[in-house]
Order: structure tokens, then sequence, then C-alpha cells
């Protein structure tokens, strides 16, 4: 398999960790190692013989130190998009790199900055996916859902099984972030599954949809990787999903449990380490929490002390303290939005 390592994004939910030069995908959250660390070792035991990560311009040389200092890094390529045009046209990228002869072989796709628990369950789904794509499905793989989420896209899963492929169901319909009231729907159906982001299919039948329903990206994919490259400013900002996968007639998914997570704000760091007695959930090594519950701390160098307080937000970095009820996680966009707004672009 070749592995495609989307890894341009932004994470503004993670503010202040996550900042426009040190994204959620450059972050240490787990284990002392950056996202794109255990998404690039998750793959590799997964059996990626080859992989591609996209990144930008302006983050490329944080990522090429990064994989520089890995002992892998013979088998991976970084590959730089001049601008932002959203996850299509940056697969498109990694396609114009698999040359002809290489119709047959299977890509996948994969965010960068997504936590997996279970990794061998995590490589078991990855295989399933790889079957189906085999067999000129363009495989997702959708994530058993444990609660009505209503951060996450949804997969319609269909009623059967895909021929002898055990797991793997056809798609009936890709499903936006819910309201509260249709998550809890979606789960009643047990047809419902977390849409993870991740797309498996052969070069050629990725090539192909690509043809189908983005000719534009496809016409530019043709000529080559650096006459593409020359052409981004030209092509749609669409995402793969919007672009191909909503309208496919290919899509299958593989329904999945590995402890799966996007990190996509504060509250999902709490489903990754224990709470304490007071369901306080603490990441550091200095905190002191004191006749204080259900709170969030993420600490870096200086001491920590919460005293007499309930449901807040605590994050502290080198250069910002964030303090924030844990309600408005959801929110912390905003919040940059705002500070652009007032120009603190050394905040950001």
């Amino acid at each position: 398999m070749i592995s495609v390592i989307l890894a341009g994004g932004k994470g503004l939910r993670l503010w202040p960790e996550s900042r426009r030069t040190h994204p959620k995908q450059l972050c240490k959250f787990v284990a002392n190692k950056s996202m794109l660390d255990h998404t690039v070792d998750r793959l590799i035991k997964a059996g990626a013989k080859r992989l591609l990560i996209i990144t930008n311009d302006e983050l490329l040389a944080d990522i090429e130190k990064l994989i520089q200092s890995r002992d892998d890094a013979v088998m991976i390529e970084i590959l730089s998009e001049p601008e932002g045009k959203n996850t299509a046209p940056a697969v498109g990228l990694a396609l114009t790199k698999c040359g002809a002869d290489e119709d047959e072989a299977v890509l996948g796709i994969f965010p960068s900055d997504h936590h997996v628990l279970d990794g061998d369950s995590f490589s078991q789904s990855v295989q399933k996916a790889i079957l189906a794509a085999r067999q000129d499905h363009i495989a997702t793989i959708g994530v058993a859902p444990s609660r009505p989420e209503t951060g996450y896209g949804y997969i319609e899963k269909s009623r059967w099984e895909i021929g002898e492929l055990p797991d793997v169901f056809g798609v009936d319909s890709f499903c936006e972030k819910p309201d509260l009231q249709t998550a809890q729907s979606y789960l009643e159906t047990g047809r419902h599954v977390w849409n993870s982001g991740i797309y498996i299919g052969k070069v050629k039948t990725l090539r192909e949809e690509f043809a189908r329903y983005l000719p534009e990206v496809h016409a530019q994919m043709s000529n080559g990787y650096d006459h593409y490259i020359q052409s981004y400013s030209c092509l749609p900002n669409i995402s793969l999903d919007y672009g191909i996968a909503e309208k496919s007639d290919r899509m299958a998914v593989v329904e999945s449990d590995f402890g799966w997570c996007d990190l996509g704000n504060w509250n999902a760091l709490a489903e990754l380490a224990d709470g304490d007695e007071c369901h306080n959930t603490c990441t550091g090594s200095d905190i002191v929490a004191l006749e204080s519950s259900h709170c969030l701390v993420k600490q870096a160098s200086k001491t920590v002390v919460l005293f007499g307080v309930d449901n807040l937000l605590v994050v502290e970095t080198d250069d910002i303290i964030l303090v924030a009820d844990r309600e408005r996680t959801q929110d912390i966009r905003n919040l940059v939005e705002l500070l652009q707004e007032k120009k603190r672009f050394d905040l950001l």
C-alpha cells in the first residue's frame, strides 16, 4: 500500500497548543510524540511500503526536520502544496506522483492528526479496506459510534455486506455533522458510523473517479506533477468527501472499532487520559487541583493550581495561558478569528 498522509491542516480548535506554524499534527499530545509521528508509525505497522506526506510551504521545513530524524525517512516523500486547496486537490497531487505502472497499486489516504488506541485493530481494518479496494471499490473506514456525537460526520451503511468481505458494506449516504437529536437517532438505527476521513482505493480507481466527478482536476493531473503544481491556483477548493465520495457508486465502508478519536477539540483530549476522583483530566507534571471538578488542564512548565472551580479548560504554553469554559471548546475557532480581528497575530 502507498500511504498518503494529509498534513497541511491548521487545527484551530486546539489553540493555543496548535498554532499557525506549529499545528495539531506537530503537537505532542500523547506519549511525548507528535501526532504525525504516531500516524507514520501506525501506517508502517499496517503494511505501508511507501509514504507520501502532503503539507504546505509554510510547514515544509518543520515537517522535513521531523521526518529526517526518523530511521525510516528513506521510505517517506514530502510533497508541498503551493496553497491550501482542500483534500481533493491534495489527493490529486499524490496521484500525479504515481506512475502509469502503478495503476493496480492500492493507495490509502489518511489524516495526520488522529489518535488510535488499538493499533492492531486499525491494521486489521486497513487490510479489509485493501481487499475491497482490490475489487475496485473505494473503501472508507467507519468507526462504530459510542455516543451521539455532533462534532463528526456520519456514514449510513447499507444493510448487506459486499460479496465475501466480512464487515465491509455498501454506502447508502454520507451525513453532515448532525444536531443532538439526529445524532441520537443515528445511534439507534445501528446503521450509522462515524466518518474517519480515511479512503483506500486502487490508483486506477481513484483516477477514474476524478475523471468522472472532478474532470477539471483530472485534466491537470494528466499533464504530470510539475504541470499540476503550476496549475494549482486554478484548481477548485473542494474536499474529497464532497467532490467524489458523496457521488461515487463505488464506495464501501469497513465498520471498525479501534479506539479512534480525531482530537477535534480540547474536550476530546479527555478521552485519552484517565480523570481523577473529581473528574479532572490533567496532562502535565505539576498540576494541583483543590476542591475543583470536571476541569481539563494541559500544563507545560509553570505549576498550575486550581482552587474551587468547575468545568474549566486551562491550557498553558510557553507564551499563553488559556482559561475557558469547557462548554465552549467547540468555539475556540471563533476565539482565533476574534484575535485575528484584533490584529493579535503574535498570538496565532
